[in-house]
């Protein structure tokens, strides 16, 4: 049943992850390996261990460990085989501790001391170990804290339940935000790391561990883990077994990377076809060539967020709508700019913008189509401010101020607004108050973000963002499909030399070339946009639909198979 099922808990989201928790469940259950009567069964397994305990108590290695309470009927979990046994961590460990809890001196070499970054990936790893303590200080170390073969080393701190099996004798010695745990027979070593990997003991160890900020593991919980004991012998066949399945889910794993880098790569390029088409005609006659295919390419969210940046380069570049010679020339739009601009500034309502350079033939995006112009952004604004550069003081309840954190994919964020009072908004508008319309663009950061101001909201800038007011004679809408494309915000960002967060700055935006159509093409253009992603959002919508039907279908053949 499991086997015959791979490919549908693969397919599923979080679906090998699933089948992993699946197979360790099973094993813990005794529903994995068939069982053989012949084994010796776990009760005289326990007996060995109490023998080996008594010997280390009379060797002086070990405290005699207090009596721990029996496990009542209604303590355990789930049912088990005929052999097995259930026990706490405590009854077949010799001990269970973690490391000095003074902090040990350091030394440049030495031996290494291990912290929780050092074997979160469920290995010990010495060469990579940043911290070394004198090998004085080691020698001294009591027996417990010296890890042997044969030990699990298990994280009690932060990202905590990840086990370590010691499966190499190595000089080392660990933070006290590592437990050690050693079987009192060697050989539960393996099965003791796979029970302590399966959910039964995360939630457990969940479930005993204290703090609000930063949840610990305590001792004490990881000595009344209870799990279950299998005769030594099928604890043999349980772990070969799960280390062939953990192999399988490896290579279910890889699959599933290779086939999203190469879907990713078939995406890509065919969508490529689409944006290097030179006129309306070609454009059709390549969307006709792989529109036959979109079962396949659209069969996944970056799929169709791919397809609409795509759709916003080629409505940019004027191959989403066909040209209207009736249409009054980009060229003449700009003139009336032009002139709104110098009305305003004989009015004493702007200033004098500064002479802008020539726009170079490079500096052309690409060819434009009959009746277009390209002209720097700055000459289509009537006011270009940055935001106020102190930090605003918030509040619970005020006035909106818009930053970076209140916007995306061009809307407001209701959760994520944040208020001023009426001082600090006064003094924050005291450059320009923004309006209905306006544009904010993210300038930092999450690059390339934008929202157009809605009717009825008044508010502030916020931190890391810049505001344009267009004139009247372009759509605001049509400039922020603009500067929101890839094209475009890939040549913006070029211009970002540091090594932090992206940024641009309002001198770059300023001086950016953008393509200009004719102003009633723009609308037909932002329209053909709006339709199109009205698709690609029922897409999206279809493929969550989907995928939560996948979810469920894997949810239910690892309850019916556990």
């Amino acid at each position: 049943m499991l086997l015959s099922n791979l490919n549908l808990l693969a397919i599923a989201p979080g679906g090998v992850a699933r089948l992993r928790e699946l197979i360790l469940t099973l094993a813990v259950q005794g529903k994995l390996v068939p069982q053989d009567p012949k084994d010796e069964p776990a009760s005289e397994l326990l007996k060995k261990i109490r023998a080996e305990k008594d010997r280390l108590i009379a060797e002086g290695k070990i405290k005699r460990d207090k009596p721990l309470a029996g496990i009542a009927e209604e303590e355990k979990p789930f049912g088990l085989p005929q052999g097995w046994e259930w026990v706490r961590a405590l009854d077949i460990c010799a001990l269970i501790t973690d490391g000095d809890h003074q902090p040990p001196p350091k030394a440049e070499t030495g031996v290494p001391f291990l912290v929780i970054g050092d074997v979160r990936t469920g290995k010990v790893v010495l060469h990579g170990a940043s911290r070394f303590v004198p090998e004085s200080y080691f020698e001294e170390l009591d027996w417990g804290k010296k890890p042997c073969l044969g030990d699990v080393l298990y994280t009690t701190v932060g990202s905590f339940g990840i086990p370590v099996p010691v499966i190499q004798q190595q000089r080392f010695c660990f933070q006290r935000h590592i437990a050690l745990l050693r079987p009192a027979v060697v050989e539960l070593q393996s099965f003791l790391a796979l029970a302590l990997r399966t959910r039964l003991a995360f939630q457990q160890a969940e479930e005993g561990a204290t703090g609000i900020a930063q949840k610990t593991v305590p001792l004490s919980a990881l000595r009344d883990l209870k799990l279950p004991l299998p005769p030594l012998a099928e604890q043999s066949r349980i772990v070969t077994r799960v280390e062939e399945l953990m192999r399988l889910c490896d290579a279910l794993e890889a699959k599933g990377q290779l086939a999203a880098t190469a879907h990713a790569q078939l995406v890509s390029t065919l969508l490529a076809t689409l944006t290097d088409s030179e006129s309306p005609a070609q454009l059709a006659d390549n969307w006709h060539r792989i529109a036959t295919h979109f079962d396949m390419l659209l069969d996944r969210p970056e799929a169709v967020d791919a397809l609409e940046q795509t759709i916003l380069q080629l409505a940019v570049r004027g191959l989403l709508v066909p040209q209207d010679p009736q249409d009054e020339p980009a060229s003449e739009l700009l003139k009336k700019i032009r002139a709104e601009k110098d009305k305003l500034i004989a009015e004493g309502k702007i200033k004098r913008d500064k002479p802008l350079p020539p726009i170079a033939e490079d500096e052309q995006p690409f060819a434009l189509p009959l009746g277009w112009e390209c002209a720097r952004l700055d000459e289509l604004s009537i006011v270009v401010v940055d935001c106020p550069h102190s930090t605003a003081k918030f509040v619970s309840t005020g006035l909106l101020c818009i930053d970076t954190n209140s916007f995306k994919d061009g809307v407001l964020l209701p959760h994520k607004l944040r208020y001023v009072d009426e001082a600090t908004f006064v003094e924050r508008i005291a450059r320009l108050q923004p309006e209905p319309g306006d544009l904010v663009f993210a300038r930092e950061g999450s690059v390339g973000e934008s929202l157009i101001i809605p009717d009825g909201v008044v508010a502030c800038l916020g931190q890391r963002v810049m505001l344009f007011r267009f004139s009247r004679n372009v759509s605001n809408e049509f400039v922020r499909l603009v500067v929101t494309s890839k094209g475009f915000l890939d040549k913006l960002l070029t211009l970002h030399k540091g090594i932090g967060a992206k940024h641009v700055n309002v001198g770059d935006m300023r001086l950016a070339v953008v393509p200009v159509p004719p102003l009633a093409e723009q609308s037909h253009i932002v329209t053909r946009v709006a339709q199109l992603r009205r698709l690609c959002a029922d897409l999206r919508q279809r493929l969550s639909a989907s995928q939560s039907t996948q979810a469920h279908l894997a949810e239910a053949l690892v309850q019916s198979v556990g």
